[in-house]
């Protein structure tokens, strides 16, 4: 019986490296990198596909790095691959990943459709000037609104948005500002991240000198966005995720549901029958290991389903969708009630509500998430 599964592609290389970015990518990058990198995808890939025999890819999600810099032609040798070398699902979800200034060229946008790209998710991440700058972008607001439009010109009717907030010295002001321009747009997806300062980052060395929202402010973003975006008309269905109805990203999905799925690349992980492995974040030793035979991995692990159980409630209460009492006792062969009075202390403070064998997190308990998520998972 053929099961489905996601392909996750990695492409490791942007024109620039962003203040905040923490992602594996590289800023240098010449022709022949990339028709390097691309033929040791396209031979991984072959060597992969013998796995993939009895399941049917319905998502592939080419991120990165910045992949939209790949080109058409690229980018239709690679996508050729995955579809002679595995059953890729007549309605398969093609996203493509791209930063604004990459995508500007309405004829190149139309290739990409002709290759079989369906989705796009733009990086805008804002449309404030002075915020783009600081965090070290190479677009301003207008470019990426010229992306989104060039987008619609040449066929898209699957855009997403990112956004981020809780950047240094923004206000509520700056953010609503940003979210209004963003909603104009009339995307069909958009998710809304919180900034997250990580360590070996030029933002995190410089931090003492920005003045960053406090947490009450991030908070008050926070709900600010949720309650805009719902009156708007999309569903909040992953904390940080927004889709109009028929329009969540199915890959992603499959990420928060435990579903299967293979990445490819430099930093690529996979969950995959019943193991967990990933790649180290080396493009040369990727493309040595491909090129060599050699063990890729840099991590491997079996995971019986009953350890998963831990998983299913982390990731499940992050969406919309919840957990379901009855799914995690026959799945992982254990008893749902010390779980379960942990759920009904979060209901009694407003974090959580149950609707018939379904638990899932309100919007209060979508912002305290981390905590809530934590005192649930100290029931195992």
């Amino acid at each position: 019986m053929s099961q489905t599964v996601g392909l996750y592609i990695h492409i490791p290389f942007c024109s620039k490296k962003c203040a905040y970015c923490d992602f594996y990518s590289l800023d240098t990058c010449t022709e022949s990198n990339w028709d390097v990198y691309l033929k040791a995808m396209c031979h991984h890939f072959k060597e992969t596909a013998g796995s993939l025999v009895r399941q049917v890819v319905d998502t592939v999600y080419i991120g990165g790095g910045t992949p939209s810099l790949m080109g058409a032609k690229r980018l239709r040798a690679l996508l050729e691959t995955v579809a002679k070398q595995c059953q890729l699902s007549s309605n398969a979800e093609i996203t493509l990943e791209g930063n604004p200034e990459s995508l500007q060229d309405v004829s190149m946008l139309k290739k990409l459709r002709r290759c079989g790209v369906n989705r796009l998710s733009i990086g805008a991440q804002s449309f404030d000037d002075d915020m783009l700058a600081l965090l070290g972008r190479a677009h301003d607001a207008q470019t990426a609104i010229n992306a989104v439009n060039a987008a619609r010109t040449a066929g898209f009717s699957n855009l997403g948005i990112d956004l981020l907030f809780g950047l240094p010295g923004q206000t509520a002001d700056h953010w609503e500002k940003t979210l209004k321009a963003g909603l104009e747009l009339a995307p069909e997806h958009i998710s809304c991240y919180g900034l997250t300062v990580e360590k070996g980052t030029p933002l995190y060395e410089a931090r003492d000198v920005f003045n960053f929202p406090d947490d009450d402010a991030q908070a008050d973003m926070y709900l600010y966005t949720a309650e805009a975006l719902r009156g708007a008309g999309y569903l909040h269905y992953e904390i940080s995720n927004y889709a109009l109805p028929g329009y969540l990203c199915r890959h992603n999905m499959k990420y928060w549901t435990l579903e299967p799925y293979i990445g490819l690349g430099p930093a690529a992980h996979s969950d995959f029958g019943g193991r967990r492995w990933s790649y180290p974040r080396s493009l040369d030793a990727y493309i040595t290991g491909v090129n060599t035979g050699d063990t890729l991995a840099d991590y491997m692990e079996e995971l019986p389903m009953r350890d998963r159980a831990g998983e299913y409630l982390m990731l499940g209460l992050r969406t919309s969708r919840g957990v379901s009492g009855n799914h995690y006792a026959r799945t992982f062969q254990v008893g749902f009630d010390a779980v379960e009075r942990r759920l009904e202390a979060q209901q009694a403070r407003g974090n959580a509500i149950r609707e018939g064998d379904r638990w899932r997190l309100t919007e209060q308990g979508f912002l305290l998430s981390n905590r809530v998520i934590g005192e649930v998972l100290d029931a195992l």
